[in-house]
């Protein structure tokens, strides 16, 4: 054997018991000064989390005395509305947390900080973030991020509504014929169901132009749409986050909104060809058309992307509008004593423009415009507004922290209904704003007035939201709104039934608030 080579040590495997003793005998005699190096280590670690954890500890959540968070979501489901009210009393000027069953958490601002919060920049206050999470985008494909359509709806829709407003009111006009009875004496009607239809053929012609609006493949599309994207987002919620990339796209209700997402492809295809072999004088007037046309500036898109695009509007048009819609028809039948003063305020203002309803005739309607967002007050579509995904930490002027990766809201029902900003505010005043509009006139506050507009957004009245992501078709949405409502009242005379003595309840799922779908209504033609 070689004397100057060097031994190898013994493999792991081959240490004797000895070796093992005499390795923990070497470790236990140096354990006194590891051991002070340990425990600042753990120091550090645990006074990390806690800091971490600092800015959502010390922010109050609702419901403390319900005892653990199961119970606070069961409350949610049950009576969030109460709880949104309970922390805007009580925490009036400070944020306060809410527990929701969608298991993230969410983070409630009081109204007064929203201009402050609409200044910050979408890479802190994420729009997109908010409903990628609420909406499960990765398996429902919802599309987010999509400049184009809010773009288009700005620069294309809302200016052309001067133009388009006499072929809204055809179809307006045509759609109440068509889906109504003839109601020659008091008729019950589940208006609900009636305005679904009516508001798609209405939609569905800016939307997407006569070659479709009327069939019945797109409205059922249109209609049903909404209704299965939110069947796919309950059962989402419903599936613990670390197990949904396995369940996820398994899940039928997932794959029935898929499937729905293909037929739109099926029927849209041969119209997008069509549209783009046309010469450009030859185009329709529509949003498909302008959505097309707008490409260029931002990318082409396929098909699928544009048939997800007319979905989408769907979802933010058509269920949104016939759930404002109803509600305004629940209180006309259950205040029946405001109709002639609206009927009057409409004979007149079509008298003065020709019969027509031009931008100009709906704005001069200031009764009925007044009755709209006085609904929009007293039955908002849900307890909150404003949601964003928080992606970078801020503080807020009063020097609170709000943590990156939890949502905000604003409790826009609570502020709607606060006796300091409105008073009476449990009361339904059919004049309030037009009254609010008057006297800011007469003291020449013109933008106070404006303010009072059934589409205009404030801090107390959130239901289109506010800032630069409020709703882009709010204008188009008001227009058929007021058309609907002003053919209604020329020509029929609503009541409730008999028996039913005050309006109907809306009903609450979590934060929604809609109106009841199943209701009826009396109508009678006066003409």
């Amino acid at each position: 054997m070689d004397s100057g080579r060097t031994t190898e040590p013994a493999p792991a495997e081959y240490l004797t018991m000895a070796d093992i003793q005499n390795i923990w005998g070497a470790f236990g005699a140096k354990l006194p000064l590891i051991l002070p190096t340990l425990v600042a280590l753990l120091v550090v670690l645990l006074v990390q989390n806690v800091w971490s954890r600092r800015p959502l500890a010390n922010i109050p959540v609702v419901g403390e005395e319900l005892g653990g968070d199961q119970k606070r979501r069961q409350a949610y489901l049950s009576r969030a509305a109460d709880l949104y009210l309970e922390g805007y009393k009580k925490f009036k000027d400070s944020v306060f947390r809410i527990v929701t069953p969608n298991k993230f958490t969410v983070v409630v601002v009081p109204p007064k900080y929203l201009r402050e919060l609409r200044k910050l920049p979408d890479d802190v206050v994420s729009f997109d973030g908010a409903i990628e999470q609420s909406m499960h985008a990765k398996y429902t494909g919802i599309l987010t991020g999509q400049s184009m359509i809010p773009h288009t709806i700005k620069t294309s829709l809302t200016p052309a509504l001067v133009r388009l407003n006499p072929s809204i009111a055809e179809e307006v006009q045509h759609s109440i014929r068509q889906e109504l009875p003839s109601c020659d004496d008091w008729t019950p009607v589940n208006i609900n169901r009636k305005l679904l239809r009516i508001v798609a053929l209405v939609s569905g012609r800016v939307f997407i132009g006569t070659e479709l609006s009327r069939s019945e493949e797109y409205l059922d599309a249109a209609i049903n749409y909404t209704v299965e994207l939110m069947e796919a987002r309950r059962a989402l919620d419903a599936v613990r986050p670390w197990l949904r990339p396995l369940l996820g796209n398994r899940l039928p209700e997932v794959r029935r909104l898929n499937a729905r997402i293909a037929q739109a492809d099926r029927f849209l295809r041969p119209i997008v060809r069509a549209r783009q072999q046309m010469r450009e004088g030859d185009a329709p007037d529509d949003m498909l058309q302008w959505l097309l046309g707008s490409q260029d500036q931002f990318k082409q898109y396929t098909t699928e992307e544009l048939a997800r695009m007319q979905l989408g509007l769907t979802f933010a048009a058509i269920h949104t509008t016939t759930l404002t819609t109803t509600n305004v028809f629940y209180n006309l039948a259950a205040y029946p004593q405001y109709i002639p003063e609206l009927r009057d305020e409409i004979r007149t203002v079509l008298a003065e423009h020709g019969g027509v309803f031009t931008s100009a005739a709906l704005q001069a309607m200031k009764k009925v415009d007044s009755f709209l967002k006085e609904t929009m007050r007293f039955t908002p579509a849900g307890a909150v507004s404003f949601q964003r995904k928080v992606t970078k930490s801020f503080t807020l002027s009063n020097g609170q922290v709000i943590p990156e990766g939890v949502v905000i809201e604003v409790p826009a029902a609570a502020a709607s209904h606060d006796p300091d900003v409105f008073p009476d505010a449990d009361k339904f005043d059919p004049w309030r704003f037009s009254r609010l509009r008057e006297q800011a006139r007469a003291a020449g506050e013109v933008e106070a007035s404006a303010l009072n507009q059934f589409v205009s957004v404030s801090p107390n009245i959130l239901t289109f939201g506010f800032g630069r992501h409020a709703c882009p078709g709010r204008f188009f949405a008001a227009n058929e709104i007021k058309m609907i409502v002003a053919n209604f009242v020329l020509n029929y005379d609503m009541a409730l039934p008999e028996g039913v003595h005050e309006r109907y309840k809306n009903l609450s799922f979590g934060s929604s608030s809609v109106p009841d779908p199943t209701k009826e209504l009396l109508f009678k033609r006066i003409v």
